[in-house]
């Protein structure tokens, strides 16, 4: 989530009359909002709260479509998380696609309106202010004063968009430790492409890119393409791309499945996320 936010964040400002002060997300990019949901649904499945309900006849239904059920309620410390937790706990199952609509408030039920998440952005970046990594500044923008969240740490930033272009340009790739990838946490490749996927739908991944020639950025966008149509199917694909960008992913993520077996329903979780950013207008 962090890692999507802090990716689409601006910068520095330009010149241009209508132009956001840094610090900020853009107006005009509705996909962020709905990818930073299905980011929380992601990272409840990774960290072992929630999972595919465990029915062999949900096979029958899309990815997307299949209802997940939470399988351990303690509290992970993040309020975001803990927020759709318990909404998932005291709810009906519901599946994948639909959790992701309710919490980004997209329904005409007049019921389910109460499942919106509300400032998911504005609240994300308030935790990034506590952990150092951004600041809050009071700008002005056109007549109004607004908050804005500069980058305060701007290696951590730019860890983030080494990773990524480790991923989609290199041969072999090789994940050293950071602040958002320790070594000891679980699934750190899977994370890294779940990561790579979800800024590809908010439509903030070529600020990643922005360092590469054309010809370059084209191919890792490509390479964003596949690794996109890989993970969004279950049992995943784990093809190895033509262009031998990522020749070692494969075997790296397999390793990941086959140490965490028993996890196979909370990854299918991932799967089916991922699955849901490819129907976004912005990737069709």
């Amino acid at each position: 989530m962090e890692e999507v936010l802090l990716l689409g964040l601006k910068d520095k400002q330009t010149a241009l009359t209508f132009d956001l002060p840094k610090g900020y997300l853009s107006f005009w990019n509705d996909n962020i909002s709905y990818a930073l949901r299905g980011c929380i649904v992601i990272e409840l499945a990774f960290r072992g709260r929630i999972a595919m309900e465990k029915d062999a006849s949900r096979r029958r239904f899309p990815l997307a479509d299949r209802n997940i059920e939470v399988i351990d309620d303690t509290l992970t410390g993040e309020v975001l998380l803990d927020e759709a937790l318990k909404m998932m706990k005291q709810s009906e199952k519901m599946s994948v696609a639909t959790w992701i609509d309710l919490m980004s408030g997209e329904t005409w039920n007049l019921m389910k309106i109460g499942y919106q998440l509300k400032q998911v952005r504005e609240r994300l970046a308030k935790g990034l202010v506590d952990k150092g990594i951004l600041r809050t500044e009071k700008r002005n923008f056109l007549l109004f004063d607004m908050a804005t969240h500069p980058v305060a740490d701007g290696g951590a930033k730019e860890e983030i968009r080494r990773r990524v272009r480790t991923v989609l340009t290199q041969r072999t790739v090789v994940l050293n430790g950071s602040q958002f990838l320790p070594e000891s946490l679980e699934f750190r490749y899977m994370r890294t492409i779940a990561m790579v996927c979800a800024a590809y739908a908010a439509n903030v991944l070529e600020n990643a890119l922005a360092s590469l020639g054309h010809e370059a950025r084209e191919r890792a966008f490509a390479q964003t393409d596949d690794l996109l149509a890989d993970y969004s199917q279950w049992p995943f694909g784990k093809k190895a791309t033509q262009n031998g960008v990522g020749a070692n992913l494969p075997q790296l993520i397999n390793e990941e499945v086959n140490s965490g077996k028993d996890k196979e329903l909370q990854l299918e979780v991932v799967s089916a996320c991922l699955s849901v950013f490819t129907r976004l207008d912005s990737l069709l």
